[in-house]
């Protein structure tokens, strides 16, 4: 993925193959980072154990609000109050307790204001999952605040995962970045581009001769 970025001509100040000032840069390496910011969150009272199984979440009534999303919690184990009895996350998931029907609000700056109601529009959400291994939400959370992001620039379709950080970013006493969604690349039916779907890699594009001018639809790319 490195080498297909710097192809595209994408370049970065800090990383894992450059180092930086906020080393180390690989989330394997950074595990007690997420841990302190578990705990935080576990001796707070912010987050709860959950044994639900993948098969008792399908059989919920509640449905998920898109086909990316996952589905509403239904709120078996909410009610736990031995998080503290556990001393490592490791065997349960540990899920983010949701404050119901308070509105999230924030301005993104490219699709603008944006509202989100927790409990309608997203559960309590998984932090930590059972194999011991800390959840998207969280590890990208840390990376930011630690790391000094000012400014996240990802897809629009994570535009519901910054309600859900903003919540974490409350909760751990940290002061949460902008954010910047942009429109995402879709295929001639209209479908996003995901691995999924088979779609096409930028490795792909590379070893079928094309340059990353055809890509980037940038003339001043283009060589003689």
């Amino acid at each position: 993925m490195i080498e297909d970025l710097h192809w595209l001509g994408i370049q970065w100040h800090e990383g894992p193959d450059c180092g930086g000032p906020y080393a180390p840069y690989s989330q394997s390496q950074r595990r007690e980072h997420y841990l302190a910011a578990w705990r935080k969150l576990r001796d707070e009272g912010f987050i709860f154990p959950c044994t639900c199984s993948r098969k008792d979440l399908a059989q919920a009534a509640s449905a998920p609000n898109d086909a990316d999303d996952e589905p509403i919690y239904p709120g078996r184990c909410r009610s736990r109050i031995d998080a503290k009895d556990f001393a490592a996350p490791a065997g349960v998931n540990w899920r983010f307790r949701v404050p119901d029907t308070e509105e999230i609000s924030f301005t993104d700056l490219h699709l603008g204001p944006q509202r989100f109601i927790p409990g309608h529009d997203f559960g309590d959400f998984v932090v930590w999952r059972r194999d011991d291994v800390p959840a998207y939400q969280l590890a990208v959370l840390v990376d930011d605040a630690e790391m000094k992001i000012s400014e996240v620039v990802r897809g629009a379709d994570l535009l519901k995962s910054t309600a859900r950080q903003l919540l974490l970013y409350r909760a751990l006493g940290w002061t949460p970045p902008e954010f910047y969604h942009c429109d995402l690349v879709l295929d001639q039916a209209g479908v996003r581009l995901a691995k999924r779907n088979d779609a096409l890699s930028l490795r792909h594009f590379r070893d079928s001769g094309s340059i990353p001018a055809d890509l980037l639809g940038n003339d001043r790319l283009r060589q003689p």
